[in-house]
């Protein structure tokens, strides 16, 4: 319908912002979390942060010197903390027009979620072969 067609399309922070607050919100969540489940959310946390270092390398910047800036941009505010391309340095990605699709995100976290599920699944059928062949 009309309605859902405008929902999903309605536009997001953009310029790292929504992977940097999604990083955010899983160290956050991670506390939470006992045993080996605890080192998967770190894990998911980190890939997160990929789109935000691609996005400063391409731009000519340096990736850990931006990341560090942005993290610690998105502690200081409640708003989306963004990479500005052309200064390597944080900014409000909403108040500059810089946005990202909510479709594509949504697409993001599912396809990252599949192939990571589908890496542990291949991984553990070696794993089983390898023991069987053992034995």
């Amino acid at each position: 319908s009309g309605i859902n067609a405008e929902w999903l399309l309605r536009p997001g922070a953009g310029a790292g912002a929504f992977e940097v607050a999604i990083y955010q919100a899983l160290q956050e969540f991670k506390t939470e979390v006992k045993g080996k489940a605890r080192l998967g959310v770190e894990a998911f946390a980190e890939a997160m942060l990929i789109i935000p270092k691609c996005l400063a390398q391409n731009a000519g910047h340096d990736a850990q010197d931006c990341l560090v800036r942005l993290l610690q941009e998105y502690k200081g505010t409640d708003k989306p903390v963004g990479l500005d391309l052309v200064s390597g340095e944080a900014m409000l990605p909403m108040e500059a027009g810089v946005f990202d699709n909510y479709c594509v995100k949504k697409q993001l976290l599912n396809s990252c979620t599949v192939i990571s599920s589908n890496l542990l699944i291949v991984d553990e059928v070696m794993r089983a072969g390898m023991s069987s062949l053992k034995g």
